[in-house]
């Protein structure tokens, strides 16, 4: 039976405050990584920045469950949310004064924080919401990341329309977004703890860590080195390695309300997808790929008016769609491989851990030229090739009745409710 929720402390209200600081922070971020080299003439530096932030978001992710026993999941989203705005500020000293030392300052402070923020909002995105609006939450969820690439990209089309010249663009575009990004931690503030959230299924929130940091570290340890967790390791990187080398909104909520609808079996719901990902994925690459080996032997410079901009551009959008599907489908594999609410916690922390090591590795490879004209392609597309294999000995046993995890709990619980809750009005 569908409990009364104050709308300040709906599982709605609470996905909105936290995609508004994905907003903020991680999706000004891409506005920026979108700008080409964050807007810089030259990408070896930014990439290199990158790679920097990358790695050390590895160890605040790996540590972030200890973060969360001391100031909460909060106050671990609020702090992860710092660090965005001082590297936008290197951004912008490097791009209007050609000063290197800030930004790489800046891509450090935030690989420190934003480990802590990526951790802090899975978590938050797979805990707080029903089962049955899971998917459609995390969609989104993800939708504001997107529109905050949107907006930057806006705002980047408004202050550089007139410009059809390759090079850095305005300064003042940073300015903008350095505001942007210092109001995360503000609105980090209006999120409700987890004991204040009300869900419609009336079950309660909990996403404290109690034991000590010793403890939390070595069971994170141990759920990393898991082969259930090892083997979609090589998935994990084909969907996130492509960002270095190149997002739409609506992909992803698609793909969640697919993913929420209970009348389909969960093993059909997993295979379904994964194989659909699968077949697509390896058709965009195949065409990036040809597209990428053109383009290096014609070294063409493309405005939105000039001929074969079409081309390049839709595969660029099919990538993005691929993206996002792809980053919803991990949030729905750890969600599975989770089997209590401070394993999601610790889950969380290793998917967004192990996606950002992917990444260091991307940014760090790309910085170099011939991996920024076409290796990263190649690479990825090859990576694509050999995660298939391991991932589906996981996905495989979804929903086989082999193992139970948190998910499905929650929805037998859940189902448990609204029958008790429908014996009781006819009893009375």
């Amino acid at each position: 039976m569908s409990e009364t929720v104050r709308w300040n402390r709906s599982t709605f209200y609470n996905m909105t405050i936290l995609g508004l600081c994905n907003l903020a922070a991680p999706g000004i971020w891409g506005a920026m990584n979108s700008l080409g080299a964050g807007g810089a003439a030259s990408p070896k530096v930014v990439n290199a920045a990158n790679a920097l932030t990358f790695c050390l978001m590895v160890v605040s992710c790996y540590f972030s469950s200890v973060i969360v026993h001391y100031i909460g999941i909060k106050g671990a989203l609020i702090f992860g949310t710092i660090g965005y705005a001082p590297f936008a500020a290197g951004l912008y000293t490097n791009n209007r004064y050609g000063i290197d030392w800030l930004m790489l300052l800046g891509a450090a402070l935030c690989g420190i924080s934003a480990g802590v923020f990526w951790m802090a909002e899975a978590a938050i995105a797979m805990a707080y919401p029903e089962p049955w609006n899971r998917g459609k939450a995390l969609g989104y969820w993800l939708t504001y990341r997107l529109c905050g690439q949107i907006l930057g990209g806006a705002i980047n089309l408004g202050l550089n329309a007139s410009n059809d010249q390759a090079g850095k663009v305005s300064y003042t575009v940073f300015i903008v977004f350095i505001t942007i990004q210092a109001a995360g931690p503000f609105v980090g503030l209006l999120l409700n703890k987890p004991d204040k959230v009300e869900r419609q299924d009336g079950q309660k929130v909990s996403l404290a860590i109690l034991e000590n940091p010793w403890y939390e570290i070595k069971a994170t340890t141990r759920n990393l080195l898991t082969s259930k967790f090892l083997l979609i390791v090589l998935w994990i990187g084909q969907a996130v390695f492509s960002e270095a080398v190149f997002f739409t909104y609506l992909a992803s909520n698609l793909l969640g309300h697919w993913l929420d609808r209970a009348k389909v079996s969960l093993k059909t719901r997993t295979r379904s997808t994964f194989w659909a990902l699968v077949v697509t994925q390896g058709a965009w690459w195949l065409w990036a790929t040809i597209l990428a080996t053109r383009f290096r032997e014609t070294r063409p410079t493309h405005d939105w008016a000039s001929p074969g901009f079409g081309a390049a551009f839709a595969v660029y959008i099919f990538l993005t769609i691929g993206f996002q599907l792809n980053y919803l489908f991990l949030y729905f594999i750890v969600t599975n491989l989770a089997k209590g609410e401070e394993e999601v916690i610790r889950y969380a922390a290793l998917l967004r851990g192990v996606e950002s090591a992917w990444q260091a590795i991307s940014y760090g490879l790309t910085s170099l030229t011939i991996f920024g004209e076409v290796g990263g392609i190649y690479f990825n597309f090859a990576l694509w090739a050999v995660a298939i294999g391991p991932a589906w000995l996981v996905l495989r046993h979804f929903g086989s009745g082999m193992q139970v995890h948190v998910e499905e709990v929650r929805e037998v619980n859940a189902v448990a409710s609204s029958e008790d809750g429908e014996l009781d009005t006819k009893q009375h």
